[in-house]
């Protein structure tokens, strides 16, 4: 569900006029909704409501500080992957005492600064990172609170970029080496053992793959509360968002007009599933979801250039290029465009919708059907509130695009878009050269 609608002829979000938000602040412009935030976060607690649940949002999403004050508000601690991240929390009043540093490649630098901000717990990739986190811990005088990641060898289903825990991903160390790695990790002088993790993969739409990797894990995981006595087992994120059909998705009434069989994932179904494998282990459950919470929650405002017609062909050239929304491009993402006025009597047409970089992969969509409409207006990328900012860039010295957050009737700038100035303030140019 979210807060994505026509009303009458115009797509708002929850109550703006999102033309309004385009005359005002310009495009390509990310817009988020509040109210969706807030929804999809009370229902994920609400589908796990029979156990003790600490969501940490994972900030690699969408860390725009607005976003991260939003999640602290409703109670969310934070998965975070690196310094920069675990910065933005403590910038926006986030609780990194409630949340954990994952990733494979922690520097000591990065240690640091998460023991000193109190972190919850690390959760730990490889031997040599243990050995690191306790020898930094040691010049703090502290001990560190970790959990390994244990890979549990389960097939995702979803994107092979995206998914984490196969044996021949980075992620992890394999389920039948992490028992002794528990063994060596309890002697280390500055480490605390308090958990285990796990995190199969990113956008599955399936309960499947989740259950069968927490049968997999929990007999350790119990093992590991009799000789360790740990404290929470996290089952990393994954949950995945409606991508086509985005729009339609957001009425209650869609949902219910398909077969049972055919509905996308919920968290009503995931909380149903995993609550009974999980309850029996009388632990703290940590879920680390990202896209899930603010996915369907954004949308990215673009302006048409022009309609192209060349070989046979309809292009559909917009402002918003590869560098503002990456996804088609990395991943063959799949992103519902519609237009923000929509007019039904206007004929409709086929066209590939490309931005304007130079590159044959800046291309959103092809031959995706859309109703006729030319230089001036806007459309709408939908389900682009997470990784699409976040995965941003500066590609053909293009600016950063503007970010805003609206709540009910009222929106506000919360990231201006980027000028010149701004974009080329780190440079300079040498002596040698002048």
């Amino acid at each position: 569900m979210h807060h994505f609608h026509y009303t009458g002829p115009d797509l708002t979000c929850e109550s703006v006029d999102l033309a309004a938000v385009a005359r005002l602040y310009g495009t390509p412009t990310y817009v988020y909704s509040a109210t969706t935030v807030a929804d999809n976060y009370r229902r994920l607690r609400a589908g796990l409501a029979g156990l003790d649940v600490q969501l940490c949002y994972a900030a690699k999403a969408n860390s725009n500080l607005s976003l991260l004050r939003l999640c602290a508000m409703l109670g969310t601690g934070f998965d975070l992957v690196s310094g920069g991240e675990i910065r933005r929390v403590l910038a926006a009043g986030g609780h990194v005492r409630e949340s954990v540093f994952a990733g494979v490649g922690k520097t000591e630098d990065e240690i640091r600064l998460a023991l000193e901000n109190g972190i919850f717990a690390f959760h730990v990739e490889s031997e040599p990172e243990l050995a690191r986190i306790n020898h930094v811990a040691g010049t703090l005088g502290v001990k560190a609170p970790i959990a390994i990641r244990v890979n549990p060898d389960v097939d995702a289903q979803t994107h092979a970029k995206i998914t984490t825990g196969k044996s021949g991903n980075k992620f992890g160390l394999p389920l039948k080496q992490a028992a002794a790695a528990y063994e060596a990790a309890a002697k280390l002088k500055n480490i605390a053992v308090r958990g285990v993790q796990m995190h199969i993969g990113s956008q599955l739409t399936t309960v499947g793959p989740f259950a069968e990797a927490i049968k997999k894990v929990a007999p350790l995981v119990a093992q590991l509360k009799t000789d360790f006595g740990i404290e929470y087992f996290s089952i990393g994120g994954g949950l995945g968002i409606v991508y086509g059909d985005a729009l339609a998705s957001g009425s209650a009434a869609w949902w219910e007009s398909l077969p049972p069989e055919q509905r996308p994932l919920t968290p009503e179904l995931y909380g149903e599933t995993l609550t009974p494998l999980l309850a029996p282990l009388g632990l703290k459950i940590l879920l680390e979801h990202g896209r899930y919470l603010v996915g369907n929650a954004g949308v990215l405002l673009s302006r048409v250039e022009h309609l192209k017609r060349s070989g046979g062909k309809n292009f559909l050239v917009v402002d918003a290029g590869m560098n503002d929304l990456v996804r088609p491009a990395m991943y063959d993402g799949y992103h519902e465009v519609v237009p923000v006025h929509r007019d039904s009597s206007r004929r409709a047409l086929k066209a590939d919708i490309v931005g304007p970089i130079c590159e044959s992969s800046d291309c959103f969509a092809k031959d995706r059907p859309i109703q006729e409409i030319g230089e001036g207006e806007l459309v709408a990328f939908m389900s682009a509130g997470a990784y699409g900012y976040a995965m941003a860039s500066r590609y053909n010295s293009r600016p950063m695009p503007a970010e805003v957050l609206v709540q009910g009737s009222t929106f506000e700038l919360v990231n201006a878009r980027e000028t010149f100035a701004q974009m080329i303030a780190g440079e300079k140019i040498p002596a040698f050269l002048r």
